[in-house]
C-alpha cells in the first residue's frame, strides 16, 4: 500500500512526483509510453516563458524536467500499460495482471490530438496520414499535401509543408481560420496553399498509401475529391480520461472536474495537468497543480486523514 500512485508522467505528473518526494510520500509513478514527458516532444518552438528556465524546445525541456528528478532517484515506470482503475478503492490493475494500491491517486493523464474518425483515416496511418508535419515533411518533399484544421498549428504546419511540396490544401470546417495573425499573414502571402473553408473532410481514400480526399464544400455541401498524397490532421486535442469514465465528474467534452485543491469528486483522487484544465492547458499550470495535489495529500496523512 503505497502513498500515492500517479498516472502520466508529464510536467504534471513529474511534478507530483517531485514534490511527493520532497514530502517524504511514498510515490510511484507510471507512464504508458517509454519517454516520460508528456506533450513535451510535440513543442518544437523555444519555451522562454516558463520562469526561471528557457530551453530550445519541449525536448529539451523535458530533458531538464527528468535530469532534476533523475538526481533524487526518481524515475518512472514506462510502458506501462493499465488495464483498469478502480477509483474507490484506489486500485491500478496493469495489463500484466499486477495490482497496485494507494491511499490516493493522481490522475495525471494529459491530452491526445484529436482524430476525425472517418474511412481510411486509421487504416492509412503511416501510409500518406501523418503524424507530425515538422518531423515528416522532408520525407514527403515533392508531394502533395492536406491539412485539417483552422488553428495555429494546422496553418503552421501548412506553411512548414509549402516550403518543400509544390501543392498543399488547407482544409476547415468553419467560416474562418482561427490561427494567429502572423501565421494568416504568411499564409495569405504563400501561393502554393490552397485554402477551403466551410469545409468537412469526409473519406481518406487509398489501397496501400493515400491517393486522395473527399471534402464536403461551402453552402450546398458539394462533394469534391481531391488528389493528394499526405494527409496531416490538426483539429486539436481531447483529454485521456476514458479509462475513469462514470467513476468521477467530467465536463461535456470529458475534462476531469477538480476543485482548488485539484481534487475530483471522488475523495482522495486528484487530476492534474491538462487532463483537467481546458482553459490553461501550459506547462507552468501543469506544474503547478502537480505541485498541488502532492501538498494537499501530505497534509491530509500528515493530520491523519
Amino acid at each position: 500500500m503505497r502513498d500515492v500512485i500517479i498516472l502520466g508522467a508529464g510536467p504534471a505528473g513529474l511534478s507530483a512526483a517531485l514534490w511527493c518526494d520532497d514530502l517524504g510520500l511514498d510515490a510511484l509513478l507510471l507512464e504508458r509510453g517509454q519517454e516520460p514527458g508528456g506533450q513535451l516532444p510535440w513543442v518544437h518552438n523555444p519555451i522562454g516563458n516558463y520562469l526561471g528556465l528557457e530551453a530550445a524546445n519541449g525536448s529539451e525541456l523535458r530533458e531538464k524536467f527528468t535530469a532534476q528528478l533523475a538526481r533524487k532517484n526518481l524515475s518512472p515506470r514506462t510502458g506501462v500499460e493499465v488495464e483498469r482503475v478502480d477509483l474507490k478503492t484506489k486500485q491500478v490493475r496493469l495489463a500484466s495482471g499486477e495490482v497496485l494500491e494507494a491511499r490516493s491517486l493522481i490522475l495525471a493523464t494529459g491530452l491526445r490530438r484529436r482524430r476525425l474518425g472517418i474511412p481510411g483515416e486509421a487504416e492509412l496511418m503511416g501510409h500518406g496520414v501523418l503524424g507530425s508535419g515538422r518531423t515528416e515533411r522532408f520525407s514527403v518533399a515533392g508531394e502533395s499535401v492536406c491539412v485539417v484544421g483552422g488553428g495555429d498549428a494546422a496553418v503552421e504546419n501548412a506553411l512548414l509543408f509549402a516550403e518543400v511540396c509544390p501543392a498543399v490544401t488547407l482544409i476547415h470546417r468553419g467560416p474562418r481560420l482561427t490561427a494567429r495573425r502572423e501565421f494568416l499573414e504568411r499564409l495569405a502571402a504563400e501561393p502554393r496553399i490552397q485554402v477551403f473553408t466551410k469545409a468537412v473532410l469526409e473519406r481518406v481514400i487509398g489501397s496501400q498509401h493515400v491517393e486522395a480526399v473527399e471534402v464536403r464544400h461551402g453552402e450546398a455541401r458539394e462533394l469534391l475529391r481531391l488528389a493528394v498524397r499526405n494527409v496531416l490532421v490538426r483539429i486539436g486535442f481531447e483529454p485521456n480520461s476514458e479509462l475513469f469514465a462514470g467513476q468521477l465528474r467530467t465536463d461535456s467534452h470529458g475534462y476531469i472536474a477538480v476543485n482548488l485543491e485539484q481534487e475530483t469528486d471522488v475523495e482522495n483522487v486528484f487530476a492534474v495537468g491538462d487532463v483537467s484544465n481546458p482553459r490553461a492547458p501550459t506547462v507552468s499550470s501543469a506544474t503547478g497543480a502537480g505541485a498541488t495535489a502532492a501538498k494537499v495529500i501530505a497534509s491530509r496523512l500528515n493530520s491523519g486523514l
